[in-house]
C-alpha cells in the first residue's frame, strides 16, 4: 500500500465490520473503509483520523469484487446521502455481509459460535406493484430540511444531501411529493405510510413548527404539527398484523418495511409455541404488536402484561387491545415495572395476579411469567434489565433486536444467568443499509 497524496490512499480491504464499513490496514493502523467490499484493492479518501484508526471513503475500484454492482440511487457514493451503507453490492452480498457481522458480534462478545442465515423478508403483494428487490421498502422517512430545501443527512454529518426521491422510501411516501417540495421554516420532514391500509402522515420538525409553512402535497394526508393539547389525540396510521388492526400516532415506533411485523410476529409466536392458561410478558412492547398476537394463543385463562414507557404508545396499545380482557399495558421505564412484577396463582386454580395491580385477583402461590418476549431499541436492555428478566421468566425468552452488538452482549448477561441459546434467526429488514433484524430464543439450563 502506498500513500498516493495526504489524504488518499490505496488499499487491499479486508472483512465487513459492523455499522456498513470493511476493514483495511494502513502503515498498521486500522482504516474503516466505506463503499468498498472485501477482496477489493480501492483508492479511499480518508475522512477521519483517530489516534487508533482512520475512517476512508473508496473513491476509485482498482480491483472489483465480483459481488460489485452498480449503485441503483443517483444519491448514494462517498460523500453523498448517508442513509444506505450497501448499494453497491447486490442483494444475497449484502446478506452474507450482514450474516458475518451477526456471526462475528455473537463470537466476540457472547462467546456463541453460531452460523447466520440473513433471510429476505417477503414484500406483501396486495395488487400494487411491487418495487424492484431491496427498493420501496421503507415505510417511514425522515427528511432533513435546510432552507426549505428537503434532503438526507450524509454519514457522520450534519449536512444535508438535497434529494428529489429516495429509492427505499415505499412507493406511499414518494406519491406524496415530500422532496419535490419546499418547507420554508422547517428542520425536518417525516413520510409516513401504512402499507396495509394506505393511511398517509407528514410530521413536522422545526424551532416554531407553528411558523412553517406547508406547501400543497401530491396526495391527502394527515398533518402533525407539534404536540397536541393535553387530552387530545396525535393523527395515526392504521397497520394490519394477523387480522387486527393498530393504531399508531404520529411518529410512534413501527417496522417500516411493510412485511416485517407481520413475520416478527409469526416468527415469535413460533419460537415461544404459547400454550393456553401461559402468563406472556412484552417488554418495550410499543403499541402491542407482540402483545396482540400472544393474547390469541394464551386464551382467556392466560394473561399478557405489555410494558412500555412512551406514554403515547401506551395509549395506543390501550386501544389496540381494548376488547382483549387477558391483557394489560403497564407504563414505565421496564426495569422499573419488571421489577415490581409478582405473579400468584391461588391453590383453587384461580387466575393470575401481579402486586402492580395487573391481571386477577385472588392468588397466593408464586408463579413465574412463562414467556418473555422483548424488543428493546438500539441500546439493548441492559445488565439490569436481564437480571429482572431472569428473575420472573419462566419457559422461554424471545429477544427481538436491530442491534447485532447490543443483542450479544446481553445474551451473554442471560448466559451468565443460566439461560442459553435455543434458536436464532436474521431477516433483512432493512436492505441497501447494514441493519439487520434478529431474532434470539432462549431457554433455562
Amino acid at each position: 500500500m502506498t500513500e498516493l497524496e495526504p489524504d488518499v490512499l490505496e488499499l487491499e480491504v479486508g472483512n465487513v465490520a459492523n455499522g456498513g464499513f470493511c476493514v483495511a490496514r494502513h502503515e498498521g493502523r486500522v482504516v474503516f473503509v466505506r463503499h468498498a467490499l472485501p477482496g477489493e484493492r480501492v483508492r479511499a479518501r480518508v475522512t477521519d483520523r483517530t489516534k487508533n484508526f482512520l475512517r476512508a471513503d473508496a473513491v476509485e475500484i482498482i480491483e472489483a469484487s465480483p459481488d460489485r454492482v452498480q449503485a441503483p440511487c443517483p444519491f448514494a457514493g462517498p460523500g453523498r446521502c448517508g442513509g444506505c451503507d450497501w448499494q453497491h453490492a447486490s442483494l444475497p452480498a449484502q446478506r452474507a455481509l450482514k450474516a458475518a457481522v451477526v456471526q462475528e458480534q455473537l463470537e466476540r462478545l457472547a462467546g456463541i459460535t453460531r452460523t447466520v442465515v440473513v433471510e429476505e423478508v417477503p414484500y406483501p403483494v396486495d395488487g400494487e406493484v411491487v418495487p424492484q428487490p431491496g427498493l420501496g421498502w421503507r415505510t417511514r422517512v425522515q427528511f432533513s430540511v435546510s432552507s426549505g430545501v428537503v434532503g438526507l443527512r450524509k454519514h457522520r454529518s450534519h449536512d444535508i444531501e438535497p434529494v428529489d426521491e429516495c429509492l427505499i422510501a415505499h412507493p406511499g411516501v414518494e406519491l406524496m411529493g415530500i422532496e419535490r417540495k419546499r418547507w420554508p421554516g422547517a428542520s425536518g420532514v417525516e413520510g409516513v405510510v401504512s402499507a396495509s391500509t394506505g393511511d398517509r402522515l407528514v410530521v413536522l420538525r422545526g424551532r416554531d413548527r407553528r411558523k412553517i409553512r406547508v406547501p400543497r402535497l401530491d396526495v391527502p394526508v394527515r398533518l402533525v404539527r407539534g404536540k397536541p393539547e393535553p387530552g387530545s389525540g396525535l393523527p395515526y396510521v392504521r397497520e394490519e398484523v394477523s387480522g387486527r388492526l393498530y393504531q399508531v400516532s404520529g411518529s410512534g415506533f413501527w417496522q417500516v418495511h411493510p412485511g416485517a411485523a407481520q413475520l416478527l410476529a409469526d416468527a415469535v409466536v413460533d419460537a415461544l409455541e404459547p400454550k393456553p392458561g401461559d402468563i406472556a410478558l412484552d417488554l418495550y412492547c410499543g403499541v402491542g404488536l407482540f402483545a396482540g398476537v400472544l393474547a390469541d394463543r394464551v386464551g382467556g385463562d392466560g394473561l399478557v402484561v405489555g410494558i412500555e414507557s412512551d406514554g403515547q404508545a401506551v395509549r395506543d396499545a390501550r386501544f389496540n387491545l381494548r376488547d382483549l380482557p387477558n391483557v394489560s399495558i403497564e407504563r414505565g421505564p421496564v426495569e422499573e415495572v419488571v421489577a415490581d412484577l409478582e405473579f400468584g396463582r391461588a391453590s383453587s386454580g384461580s387466575r393470575t395476579q401481579n402486586k402492580r395491580g395487573t391481571g386477577h385477583h385472588g392468588g397466593s402461590r408464586v408463579r413465574k411469567a412463562d414467556l418473555v418476549v422483548l424488543d428493546p431499541p438500539r441500546t439493548g436492555a441492559g445488565r439490569e434489565v436481564v437480571d429482572h428478566i431472569t428473575r420472573v421468566a419462566g419457559r422461554k425468552i424471545a429477544y427481538v433486536s436491530c442491534d447485532p452488538a447490543t443483542l450479544a452482549r446481553d445474551l451473554a448477561y442471560f448466559s451468565e444467568r443460566g439461560w442459553t441459546l435455543e434458536s436464532f434467526r436474521a431477516f433483512d429488514a432493512f436492505p441497501m443499509t447494514h441493519h439487520v433484524e434478529c431474532l434470539a430464543t432462549l431457554v433455562k439450563g
